[in-house]
């Protein structure tokens, strides 16, 4: 259909809306500078103002937006950024001109990397560069401002933009740039709004206020749908809100299927203002604490203090009767740290990532280690260890915690299942371990050997495969085998279509975003868990992604009618 342009996923949801097209009026800067003196006072003083008006809009954030305006506050005090601006004004140019040339040489460079998610911080660059220039030439920013009903399309849009926008008036986000993991799609998903990125750059040809549908969730825009696509969407938004409401008001009930077996489900967060909402909206436990979000974006390591304070605030939020499961620091070549000098790889993915650079650099782990040790008498704490492959590297990650806990407090240990090894040789983990979590992103990622985060790889890239399934499989009979449990705590774990499988597999844990707790614990509650075995046993016995989405649509369709329309 050429009405219908394809990106990738990036918030989901389904919004019926008229384009408006987000255009940016180039800001001018004279070339040549008044003297360096008065030049590098102009350029203080901008970035000051920034710094002051971040401050005022972190302050009044919280969650991702305010870990994302950290990080703009980070960049403003980069020294290789302000270097090469000062180099500008030394050459006599003013200090707006060799700011723009500071900031987009600096951003450039970012987007000539091989890893997505570093070339995705080149928009935070130029929207913190952007911010300072504007100051520079005194154009004054005041938020985006749009009609109810609007769908914005746009090249890029800057985190400050994003997490500016009035949701009551912009209904969804649709980008030729960007990726999934852009500072700009997590606002989204922050914020409830249906994302695409990454379209077909045939949207910046719509006029503005053409009719439009935006399927966040299947990362498509349709121009001009007819009034069937119309009633379509307009039932499934309908069926979304009326579900939403109810599945907010039993959030706190137990997530048990019809023929009264437990499943825990819980939440992936990142901070201890998530670990209050995930309380709030159901949560059972944390399933996953992303640790990394403490190391990135910042020139210096934090240190035990700071971290023990998170994992401490984090705990208390939690209380004792709630599992905190804290993965060890997960960065590698593809996510580096200025402070964590790694050497070049021809293939990051493949290389120093996960527990491979926490045992390149113990020192690291251990004052990690230590940080996480001073929580566990405020919660149920356990460490799991990420992209663990072999028996080896988890044993040896357990040696350096053994010798920090001594004679202290203990702790659970768990490892990630996401590379293939560690799922075919669960049987030799589970005997060393007290859990697994699967990461599916990963393992789906390693197993097709398909970039999740490449656009025309994306859909092929499908964890329903069989062959991912399997290795599921292997793991949590192997686990159950020892008396472990096993948790998912990857995105196949919130998809409605998934859900089902997993309970038949035998997953006794669902880890999952913090919006997402309700639905899925609504979900499980309209299940059997006779059914959802016989389902597995049926999946398991495809050939293709696409024969076991088709049977996991018709199962929702058919079996439990009310459980298809979660998610759209």
């Amino acid at each position: 259909d050429p009405r219908r342009l394809a990106g990738v996923s990036a918030s989901p949801g389904v919004a019926l809306g008229k384009v408006v097209q987000v255009r940016r009026t180039a800001i001018s800067v004279e070339e040549q500078g008044a003297g360096l003196e008065r030049e590098r006072a102009n350029l203080d003083a901008a970035l000051a103002r920034a710094r002051h008006e971040i401050s005022v809009q972190r302050a009044a954030n919280s969650g991702a937006a305010s870990r994302i305006l950290d990080a703009h506050l980070e960049l403003l005090a980069d020294p290789e950024l302000i270097d090469l601006a000062v180099a500008g004004l030394a050459r006599g140019r003013s200090a707006g001109y060799a700011w723009r040339e500071a900031y987009s040489s600096y951003a450039a460079r970012l987007e000539a990397l091989a890893s997505a998610l570093l070339r995705e911080r080149a928009g935070d660059v130029r929207d913190v560069g952007g911010r300072v220039l504007g100051l520079l030439a005194g154009v004054t920013s005041a938020p985006l401002e749009f009609s109810p009903g609007s769908i914005l399309i746009a090249d890029e849009l800057t985190p400050s933009e994003t997490a500016s926008l009035d949701a009551g008036r912009v209904l969804g986000l649709c980008t030729t740039g960007g990726g999934p993991t852009s500072h700009a799609a997590i606002l989204a998903r922050a914020l409830g709004l249906p994302a695409v990125c990454g379209v077909d750059r045939a949207a910046l040809e719509l006029e503005d206020g053409t009719a439009v549908l935006l399927d966040g969730t299947g990362g498509t825009l349709l121009k001009d749908p007819d009034e069937a696509e119309v009633a379509a969407a307009r039932a499934v938004m309908g069926r979304l809100a009326a579900q939403r409401q109810s599945e907010r008001a039993a959030a706190s009930e137990p997530a048990a299927t019809t023929d009264g077996h437990r499943i825990e489900i819980a939440a992936n967060i990142g901070t201890a203002e998530e670990a209050v909402a995930a309380v709030a909206h159901g949560g059972e436990a944390v399933g996953l604490l992303r640790s990394e979000l403490l190391f990135l974006d910042r020139d210096t390591a934090p240190d035990e203090r700071e971290q023990a304070e998170v994992y401490r605030a984090v705990a208390a939020a939690l209380g004792r009767g709630r599992r905190l499961v804290i993965r060890t620091l997960d960065v590698g070549g593809d996510k580096p740290l200025a402070y964590l000098p790694l050497p070049p790889e021809e293939n990051p993915f493949l290389g120093l990532r996960g527990i491979r650079v926490s045992l390149e650099r113990p020192d690291l782990l251990r004052s990690q280690l230590r940080a996480i040790l001073t929580a566990a008498a405020l919660s149920d704490v356990h460490v799991m260890f990420p992209m663990i492959a072999t028996l080896d590297e988890l044993r040896a990650a357990r040696r350096i915690l053994a010798e920090e806990q001594a004679g202290g407090a203990s702790v659970r240990v768990g490892v990630m299942i996401e590379v293939p090894s560690a799922a075919l040789t669960a049987e030799h983990l589970a005997r060393e371990v007290d859990f697994f979590s699967i990461g599916t992103n990963d393992l789906t990622q390693y197993t097709l050997a398909m970039d999740r985060g490449n656009p025309r790889l994306a859909p092929l890239a499908d964890a329903l495969h069989p062959a991912v399934l399997q290795l599921i499989s292997l793991t949590v009979e192997a686990a159950h085998r020892h008396g472990k449990w096993v948790g998912v705590c990857g995105g196949l774990a919130a998809e409605p279509l998934a859900v089902p499988v997993l309970l038949g597999i035998g997953v006794d844990e669902l880890s999952v975003p913090v919006p997402a707790i309700a639905a899925v614990k609504a979900l499980v509650r309209r299940l059997s868990l006779r059914h959802c075995r016989d389902l597995a046993r049926e999946v398991a016995g495809l050939s293709t992604a696409g024969e076991v989405r088709a049977r996991l649509a018709q199962f929702g369709r058919e079996a439990r009618p009310a459980a298809a329309g979660v998610g759209g």
